[in-house]
């Protein structure tokens, strides 16, 4: 039997592994989520973290200017401040955490309880290091169907993740890395190509909706050619505070 044992819990209270009603062990999973001026969308994303059978959640604010502080505080969650980006903000959530596993979720992505009961059973397999779900962009437009088939697609081949497709990692291994680099962008592809060439990264089909919103706001094909930019601009080794300017820019 598993339960949200995030609320009003802290990491140092929770074991690594749950006992399953067979007498079996299952990893505890935790979940880590970096929020940024999300007043407006915390309440469903609380909402749905509340839903969900993990052990732990931990959110980390980044330093928000709007009600996102006073709608953690009310929430009842495990959450704290941590400066220097998305990553700093995930590895100081991670460091709270005692789970075996941790899950990095966005705050515009979503989740579903049937994805995590997934994640418990290929967790079975300790060959099992890290990996990710299957991405879909919210809307019923085409062009986000091909999108999200073809960032999947591309995911398959290379074993390279994006944080959109929630990014999941043994403690253990997480730890032994040193966590997410210091980047101020595409630290999520950092740490993926780490994870590759250590092995037994996992692709899973289930899927995880993620907003369009950027895709949306920015306009399909100018978010297109940025993202392709800045991959290629970080795999030709321009530095990730040069690379952070162009999103910046373009945005």
């Amino acid at each position: 039997m598993f339960f949200n044992a995030a609320i009003g819990k802290t990491g140092s209270e929770l074991s690594s592994y749950n006992t399953r009603d067979d007498g079996g062990l299952s990893p505890a999973i935790a979940v880590i989520v970096p929020v940024l001026n999300e007043a407006v969308a915390l309440p469903e994303l609380l909402m749905m973290l509340r839903s969900l059978p993990v052990d732990e959640v931990v959110l980390v604010d980044g330093g928000s200017q709007d009600a996102t502080v006073e709608l953690l505080q009310r929430s009842g969650f495990v959450w704290l401040v941590a400066a220097g980006g998305r990553a700093g903000q995930m590895n100081a959530g991670a460091a709270r955490c005692r789970s075996d596993t941790l899950l990095f979720l966005h705050a515009d992505t979503c989740i579903s309880s049937s994805n995590i009961a997934h994640l418990r059973t290929t967790l079975a397999d300790v060959g099992i290091q890290s990996g990710r779900f299957d991405l879909q962009l919210s809307g019923n437009r085409w062009q986000f169907r091909l999108i999200s088939t073809m960032i999947n697609l591309r995911s398959r081949l290379t074993k390279v993740a994006s944080g959109d497709q929630a990014l999941f990692v043994r403690r253990s291994l997480f730890v032994r890395l040193g966590g997410f680099p210091d980047l101020p962008l595409m630290e999520d592809i950092a740490l993926s190509r780490r994870l590759k060439r250590i092995g037994g990264v996992v692709c899973l089909r289930d899927r995880v909706i993620t907003s369009s919103r950027r895709w949306s706001q920015g306009g399909v094909v100018r978010t297109i050619l940025l993202m392709w930019a800045l991959r290629l601009g970080f795999y030709a080794g321009v530095p990730s505070h040069r690379l952070a300017g162009w999103y910046r820019q373009v945005r």
